[in-house]
């Protein structure tokens, strides 16, 4: 893989609590997952982010969530079907609006957290998010999990889909992320994190929770910036991605 994109949650403050430092990230990163108000963000911080975006020429993301701050969208809720959908096209237009203040637009779509997680094989979930997407603009790019439900139905319905790799949290032998509950789950060394990016970026092994051979190949790599160090561990995959030869560019263009 000659080209890959470089992502990061962006926006996840609220009002006077800030969350991250999405202007160091933006300064490194390609595209921007911004939150649109129900895991965290607010308006004011939603038309920021995306000005720095443009500013930077960052691809611009609807980072969209279950109605959950006070769990910071990393809890499961079993809403049903047609009110998830209107959720996740209300966060995505509401991105829209603040992305054209701002001179730009969204590009694409990353569900976040529990959303996330639980769109893998949910499948009544997985279609409500598919359906946001379509109906808010079947141009997007829906970005998640290889091998997940929500891609294949996407893949079905039409829209152009994306695969997401992480930098900085373990994988199960089957591909799916460790549960943060899990010792182990979430890494924190930059050095090894930027070579494990390196490996992911050119098709190579690397190793799972157990120890084991897993290869991922990814359009996008995700530095969460909420991780503690986010700033320097993403600094350092950067470095390391250029170093071996690997462009940095948006997968999803608006």
């Amino acid at each position: 893989m000659s080209t890959v994109d470089l992502n990061s949650d962006l926006g996840e403050g609220l009002g006077s609590w800030p969350m991250g430092d999405d202007a160091a990230l933006l300064e490194v990163v390609t595209s921007a997952n911004v939150a649109c108000g129900f895991h965290a963000g607010d308006p004011t911080i939603m038309r920021s982010v995306a000005q720095q975006a443009v500013a930077k020429g960052a691809a611009i993301g609807a980072h969209v969530s279950y109605r959950d701050l006070l769990g910071f969208g990393r809890r499961f809720i079993d809403v049903d079907a047609r009110t998830l959908q209107d959720e996740v096209a209300y966060q995505i237009s509401a991105l829209q609006g603040m992305a054209r203040r701002a001179g730009g637009q969204v590009a694409f779509v990353k569900p976040h957290g529990g959303l996330y997680n639980t769109i893998v094989t949910h499948e009544a979930q997985a279609a409500a998010v598919v359906a946001a997407v379509k109906e808010c603009d079947p141009g997007l790019v829906l970005l998640g999990l290889p091998g997940s439900a929500v891609l294949r139905l996407a893949d079905e319905a039409g829209l152009a889909t994306a695969h997401e790799a992480f930098a900085d949290r373990a994988y199960t032998p089957e591909g799916r992320l460790v549960p943060r509950s899990t010792e182990g789950s979430v890494l924190h060394d930059p050095a090894a994190i930027a070579q494990r990016c390196v490996s992911i970026a050119r098709g190579e092994p690397i190793d799972d929770i157990n120890g084991d051979p897993i290869t991922l190949r990814p359009d996008s790599i995700c530095v969460h910036g909420d991780t503690p160090g986010a700033v320097e561990i993403a600094r350092q995959v950067r470095a390391a991605l250029e170093e071996a030869g690997i462009t940095l560019a948006p997968f999803a263009h608006g």
